[in-house]
């Protein structure tokens, strides 16, 4: 199943408009501003820099009239990238320290909490095997968060741009 974002230069869907079907590294090639937008179908994961980069958010299905406030976005979105839907198992490993060091679990469902699960107090690396994740800054899904596709992560904190820490983990399904 192929995705469809429309971005608009104005809140509540007005303005000019940029339909994506794909992943757009530069929305303002095509609009000065995206104050609004509409998933039509997909998965979108927006980033609020070009070039994928900055604070992310995941986008299902729906309406998001005036995003700023709903998602924590201090300005527009910049970047797109189409998550695809993944049908199969999930599995990855976390670790401890960066370059794959210390403790180490394997994951195949999602995770609420990384120190009350696994009594580990950071997670600096992990590689990624099967499915797409959404890591996130604090423990129950909350906070910041980071998309994690198939690869590996020497160093997660140098990867989010902003030393964040990462507390818990979640599949991304079909919505």
């Amino acid at each position: 199943m192929s995705g469809k974002i429309i971005f608009f230069e104005e809140r509540n869907f007005q303005g000019q408009s940029y339909e994506c079907v794909s992943d757009c590294s530069e929305i303002s090639s095509y609009l000065s501003r995206c104050s609004s937008c509409r998933v039509e179908s997909g998965i979108f994961m927006v980033y609020d820099q070009p070039n994928f980069t900055g604070q992310q958010y995941l986008l299902t299905k729906g309406e998001y009239p005036e995003y700023q406030n709903t998602i924590g976005f201090k300005d527009c979105i910049q970047s797109c990238r189409m998550v695809p839907v993944h049908k199969g198992l999930f599995k990855m490993r976390i670790y401890e320290g960066t370059n794959f060091e210390g403790q180490t679990h394997e994951l195949t469902n999602d995770c609420d909490s990384f120190k009350d699960h696994y009594q580990m107090s950071d997670t600096q690396s992990c590689n990624v095997m099967e499915g797409h994740w959404l890591m996130f800054e604090q423990p129950k899904y909350e906070g910041r968060m980071f998309y994690l596709r198939p690869g590996e992560y020497r160093n997660l904190r140098q990867m989010s741009g902003d030393d964040l820490s990462f507390n818990s983990i979640r599949r991304i399904k079909e919505a």
